[in-house]
This record gives C-alpha cells, structure tokens and sequence, in this order.
C-alpha cells in the first residue's frame, strides 16, 4: 500500500485545456466512499495503462484530497466534480479527459478493490488485436464463483441480462451492471456521452448507445471478488429506474434500427406480428367477458378468430426476434471505413 507521504507528481484538473497527445490506455476510477482503499487500487494497475484518472464524485470522506496528498504516482490526474453526479457522470466525465489527452483505450475500475487491475492486460487485449470495441467483465462465467452467490443476485442478475439483451441487441452477453470495462477510442467518439445515464443504469445505458453505434461487445470471465466493501446501491429503489430504462431503450432501439434506419422484412414481421397479437388479445377478452355477462358459450369460429391472430403474430415476431439475434454487430467499428459526415 502506498504510504501518505506528499506527492507533488499527482496533477489536479482545473478546466485549463491540456496538450492533446497520445497515451495509449488510460484507466478511469470513479470514487465515492472509497477512501479505505483506493490507494491500494491504484498501486496495482500495472505499466501498461500509461494515465489513470481518478474522479472524485463529491465524495464526503474527500478521497481526492488522499490521493493528491499520498499517491507517488506520476500517471495519476485527480478530477474533482464539484456536486454528485452518480457513478455514471462520474465515469463520463473520466472518459471525456481521456479521450481530450489522447488515449486509444478506456479502462473503468471501480475503487473499492473488487475488480482486479492486475487483469487490464487481458481485459485490453481483444481491443488491441482488432476484435472488439467494448470488452466488459462477466462474473458468471466461472461456476465455482457462481456458486458463492446469494440466489437472490444470481436471479436478479439474469433477469437483469435478459432486459439488457433485449433492450440493446447484444444477445451473447450476460452481467450488464459489471464495471470492469474497456473501450476503444472509436467506440466512445461514436456514443453521445451527454445523453448517458449518470446513475447506477450507467453501464446498461452505455451499452444502448453502443448498440445504436453499432460497436461489438464482447464479455470477459473473470472472478467475483466480495469482500467488506460498502454499497450504495438500493435495489428496491432502482428497480423502476431499470425497467422503465430498458422499456424506453427497446422502443428507441427498435425504432431506430428497424424503421428509421434500416426497413427490411423483419420490419414488416414486427410491426404485423404486434398487431395480430394486440387483436387476439383484445377481441378474445372483450368476447369472454361478452360470455360470462350474457351465460352463453363462445363459438368455435369467435375462438379461432381470436387465437389464430394471436399465435401467428407470435410466429412473426419470433421470426423477428431470431433476425434480431444474428444481427448483433460483427465488424468491429476500428476494422470499418471513417463515418463520412456532412461539413457546416
């Protein structure tokens, strides 16, 4: 652990624009009531991350005042934000710095010690070789971790992932709200950051705007780490928040691709599906309760009228859920051609 000797190398943002060059990878650390062992996060981060940027989200133990006064790390910059953002604004505001100083890639490691810096060689690695945009951590993926879980996050977690896939179109990844991320320069440039949420549906958030610039995002198996951290995080108060995110995601996310963007056949098999399943739906409820109010049994042909629409908009939006699913992004965004844009 570093000791809290003065250290004049650690450099303290104050809105004077800086040089931009390249640094290659940089590592974004949002704090807030970490104060306990951040110091012990960033002693960990090996050389090749070349700039680390340490956010201090208002927090109240002031953990950017230990940083300035006892890290000996020269790559280390503090960014004091003046009023709680969330850790998104937090993470958005590290990334805005970065991508200002140069770097290519953007790690984010959380403070409080659970992710393990030592990994950001392979967390990197599929960006470096060309493969991917966003790589994030999956905790999941090992069953000796998952079986140190409580039932209740490992069902939240998957029910979680499911609104994720749905919401975003990437349908191989699982654990959304794992912080343990990397991103390319590409990637970043290609996402409105302002429009990104600042609170704790930042990471699932960041993965819609991913999705609409068409990046490939790929998950990276590491180990869970649960230790005597503190946690903000409310469940029960967010849960709305999460839902109506991925509700309002979806809808964008399907208007966009499907009908503004792009029109194809699967366009017409959503849309037509939908509305099939709407009918069923409606006409079979208002001739049941017809049936129980006058005592009379519905007819064969009032049941087909309202189950055959029913179960083939079913089978037209399955099909669109199976071309949704194969066009999750391949290419990824470094290996395309410059987006051509309008000048003025």
């Amino acid at each position: 652990m570093p000791s809290e000797d003065v250290c004049s190398s650690v450099k303290v943002l104050t809105g004077v624009p800086v040089p931009a060059q390249s640094t290659g990878i940089a590592a974004v650390i949002p704090c807030f009531r970490v104060r306990d062992k951040v110091l012990g996060v960033i002693a960990r981060i090996g050389s090749e991350v070349k700039r680390i940027y340490v956010v201090d989200d208002a927090c109240p133990e002031h953990t950017a005042d230990l940083v300035q006064r006892a890290c000996r790390d020269p790559r280390v910059t503090v960014i004091r934000l003046p009023a709680n953002q969330g850790v998104g604004g937090a993470v958005v505001e590290g990334y805005r710095r970065a991508l200002h100083d140069g770097a290519h890639i953007v790690v984010k490691i959380d403070g409080d010690g659970q992710m393990a810096p030592e990994l950001v060689p392979n967390l990197v690695a599929p960006i470096l070789a060309g493969h991917a945009d966003y790589v994030k951590g999956n905790r999941f993926f090992f069953l000796d971790g998952v079986r140190q879980m409580p039932l209740v996050r490992l069902v939240g977690n998957a029910g979680l992932s499911f609104l994720t896939k749905l919401s975003t179109g990437y349908w191989q990844i699982f654990d959304p709200t794992n912080g343990f991320t990397a991103v390319s320069r590409q990637a970043l440039e290609r996402c409105d950051l302002a429009r990104v949420s600042k609170r704790y549906f930042f990471e699932s958030d960041l993965l819609f705007h991913l999705a609409l610039a068409r990046a490939v995002v790929i998950d990276f198996p590491m180990a869970s780490v649960y230790a005597d951290e503190q946690s903000s995080l409310r469940p029960m108060r967010i849960i709305g928040t999460f839902l109506w995110g991925h509700v309002a995601n979806f809808a964008r996310r399907v208007l966009y691709s499907y009908f503004v963007r792009g029109f194809s056949l699967a366009s017409i098999e959503l849309l037509i599906g939908v509305l099939l399943i709407l009918f069923g739906i409606v006409f079979g409820v208002s001739e049941w309760i017809t049936s129980t109010r006058s005592g009379a049994p519905a007819t064969a042909g009032t049941v087909m009228l309202a189950a055959l629409p029913a179960i083939l908009g079913t089978q037209l939006t399955l099909s669109w859920l199976h071309f949704d699913i194969h066009s999750e992004p391949r290419v990824p965004l470094t290996q395309r051609a410059p987006d051509i844009r309008p000048s003025g």
